[in-house]
């Protein structure tokens, strides 16, 4: 290998390469099913070359920069957003059993962020761990919609003090913009727009107000909406919609 070249971990490598995640990736290479020119590499960790210099192969099959492949799903409710659960509920995955791609199975993809077991909605995945950083990138990626039942019926005070936020366990939590969709006798549906994405963050904002989340649905990541996307339905995004989400994707002043 020369003096000087740009070096990554195998699994790293194949994850970059878009064909399975970073541990999955770790997983096969522990089971010795990678072979790096030739010879079978058990380290995760053992640096390749970039600009393809070395042969890398699984299960014999040397493999190849896998096509960049990108989807929304309509996420439902109670589904967990992970490829394994170690309680064995139902994963996101679920929606995808029996999907092709090309004729062939779907091709491993990952999830772009994530939604709780119990909120619903638009949900991006893809083999291009690049893109999915500028798209969940806390500082600069799109802005996010959600659309959210409470169990009060929220004035303006409260609207304005969303927007103002609270310090929750050191994070700073607040909504770029929230308002009212419609009352009823008890509840209400808000619009929440969020510009940063942490952990529940709409559920811990809320409930440093005493109010309790009843549904979440998330409509809209930048300008790319859920629309009448099915329920547990998905879709390919086409490269306008790729090449959009990065356009909106740009560190706030």
């Amino acid at each position: 290998m020369a003096a000087g070249a740009p070096r990554h971990g195998l699994a790293r490598v194949l994850s970059k390469r878009g064909v399975c995640s970073r541990t999955e990736a770790a997983r096969w290479i522990a089971a010795g099913r990678v072979s790096v020119d030739g010879r079978i590499v058990r380290d995760p960790e053992f640096p390749i070359a970039g600009h393809g210099r070395q042969r890398i192969a699984v299960d014999g099959r040397e493999i190849d920069e896998a096509a960049r492949l990108y989807l929304m799903l309509n996420k439902p409710r109670g589904l967990v957003t992970t490829a394994r659960d170690e309680r064995s509920r139902d994963t996101v995955y679920r929606c995808f059993e029996g999907a092709q791609w090309q004729g062939q199975p779907l091709p491993w993809l990952a999830p772009v962020g994530r939604l709780d077991q119990a909120s619903e909605g638009l949900l991006l995945f893809c083999n291009d761990p690049e893109w999915a950083a500028r798209i969940t990138d806390p500082q600069a990626g799109p802005d996010k919609t959600y659309h959210v039942q409470v169990d009060t019926i929220p004035d303006d005070a409260l609207l304005a003090a969303l927007m103002v936020g609270v310090k929750h366990e050191g994070d700073t939590l607040r909504a770029q913009s929230a308002r009212v969709l419609r009352v009823g006798e008890r509840n209400a549906w808000l619009e929440i727009v969020l510009d940063e994405g942490r952990n529940r963050q709409i559920r811990r904002l809320l409930a440093a107000f005493g109010i309790e989340v009843l549904r979440l649905v998330r409509v809209a990541i930048g300008e790319l909406v859920l629309g009448d996307l099915s329920k547990g339905q998905w879709r390919w995004l086409d490269a306008e919609e790729v090449a959009a989400l990065v356009r909106q994707s740009v560190p706030r002043g």
